[in-house]
């Protein structure tokens, strides 16, 4: 993304934001709720069309591409909704091989062969002919994620991987994220679990205001003296009501003063 603003209803969502997704490593965009975090997401997708600047995806800019050339460029993007977004009506094996049936190049025996390994992948090979409501939160996260890798994306998306699940949940995940760069993947993850980001993460964004005000590693997070990124990390009495966001304290993350 090159300069990219977007705003909706005469609200300016973001503005002039730069990000590059670097091969193999994982970046997360940081930010308090409601700042934008998920919309740059929906442009990266070209589900939303940016006011300015440009998008580019392996080095070809998707403004002004049809939908059918927009659908051969996201063949190289899953990504892994908040809640798993799986379908009720299917199966656990359906739901991991949906993408694969409805492209319909593969005989139905691989497309089978494709699902067990990716559900082996998640340690649930088990759930194949279970429904979603039979699974828990952490299940249903780990199978949505088994249905993301299916078609062996290039550039993995994940929207707050970590909401609602317990410690085990959520080690889980963070293991099958690092899993993934292991193997070489892109990820790009929006995410309030900071525990998780600086366990998987290399690269950070840190949106605040409209605007991108730190790119880079951990370390230059936690050196930051910028005021935002210091009340996000460590929310104070002043944080109460300043606006309309809420910003919870992080337990054993607070970030020490320079000396």
């Amino acid at each position: 993304m090159e300069k990219v603003s977007y705003s909706i209803g005469g609200r300016q969502i973001i503005r002039n934001f730069d990000l590059t997704l670097e091969k193999g490593v994982n970046r997360t965009i940081l930010g308090v709720s409601g700042v934008g975090k998920t919309t740059i997401l929906k442009l990266l997708l070209g589900l939303l069309k940016p006011d300015s600047g440009a998008i580019y995806l392996n080095g070809r800019p998707i403004a002004g591409m049809r939908e059918n050339e927009l659908s051969v460029l996201r063949r190289n993007i899953a990504i892994v909704f908040q809640w798993g977004a799986l379908f009720d009506s299917m199966t656990v094996g359906e739901n991991v091989g949906y993408r694969l049936f409805e492209e319909g190049t593969l005989e139905l025996a691989e497309i089978k062969r494709i699902v067990l390994e990716k559900l082996s992948f998640v340690g649930l090979e088990n759930t194949i002919d279970l429904y979603p409501a039979e699974l828990s939160g952490g299940m249903k996260k780990r199978v949505a994620i088994a249905r993301a890798i299916a078609a062996e994306p290039e550039y993995i998306f994940f929207d707050e991987p970590t909401t609602g699940l317990d410690p085990i949940g959520i080690y889980n995940i963070r293991h099958l994220m690092q899993m993934l760069q292991q193997q070489g993947k892109t990820t790009l993850m929006v995410t309030h679990d900071l525990h998780t980001a600086f366990a998987v993460s290399q690269k950070f964004s840190f949106l605040h205001d409209t605007r991108l005000i730190l790119d880079g590693t951990a370390d230059d997070l936690k050196n930051c003296d910028d005021n935002a990124i210091r009340e996000f990390f460590s929310p104070t009495r002043e944080s109460l009501f300043i606006t309309d966001h809420i910003v919870e304290p992080i337990i054993g993350l607070a970030i020490p003063h320079k000396e």
